[in-house]
């Protein structure tokens, strides 16, 4: 099966973002989007989320499909915790879950700082988690490991990968060996 898009064009007044774009994305798999800066990357994401409406075009069985994301940004609550943060998008998690997968990516001892005091890699895994830990049949990953020294990201490329395991992810990334570690196995040009 899988996830059609068919000559969605979308502009900001006269710079045209995305023109006549169709593809299929298999489900199940991870699917690669790349193309240089400025090409429309984030705008297809923010379209098939729902955050952007297209000028024309359609996007066929996403319907009814549950979401998840890791935004170019973390958008995280600063004066809540990690384990509050996560909560925020998963309220059903028991905070055992919670402070197992925090101590996976190297923030156990983290869990109830408010995020104020989080360094941008801190951040960004928990960021990464909200996103992981939620119910989910379709992750959005915008650019999810910038920021990470190298030991880290290898370390929650890692249970990116666990934890995605048999799920439909849309990557966007520069870096061909994120894709790589992560398992893409179709790739999407803009």
């Amino acid at each position: 099966m899988a996830l059609t898009i068919n000559h969605l064009s979308k502009s900001f007044g006269e710079h045209i973002v995305l023109k006549d774009f169709s593809a299929n994305i298999p489900t199940g798999q991870v699917t690669l989007l790349t193309a240089p800066s400025g090409r429309g990357k984030t705008t297809l994401l923010r379209i098939l989320m729902g955050l952007e409406t297209a000028d024309s075009g359609e996007f066929s069985d996403f319907n009814g499909l549950k979401q998840s994301a890791v935004f170019q940004e973390d958008r995280l609550c600063e004066n809540l915790s990690a384990l509050s943060n996560i909560k925020l998008a998963s309220p059903q998690l028991q905070n055992e879950t919670i402070e197992a997968a925090l101590s996976k990516v190297g923030l156990a001892e983290y869990a109830h700082c408010p995020i104020s005091e989080f360094s941008g890699g801190m951040k960004r895994r928990v960021a990464i988690l909200r996103a992981l830990l939620a119910d989910y049949d379709i992750l959005f990953l915008d650019e999810p490991f910038k920021g990470l020294d190298a030991e880290t990201k290898a370390l929650v490329m890692s249970d990116v990968k666990q934890r995605s395991q048999g799920k439909t992810v849309i990557l966007v990334t520069h870096d061909p060996t994120e894709s790589e570690i992560l398992g893409a196995v179709y790739k999407i040009e803009l």
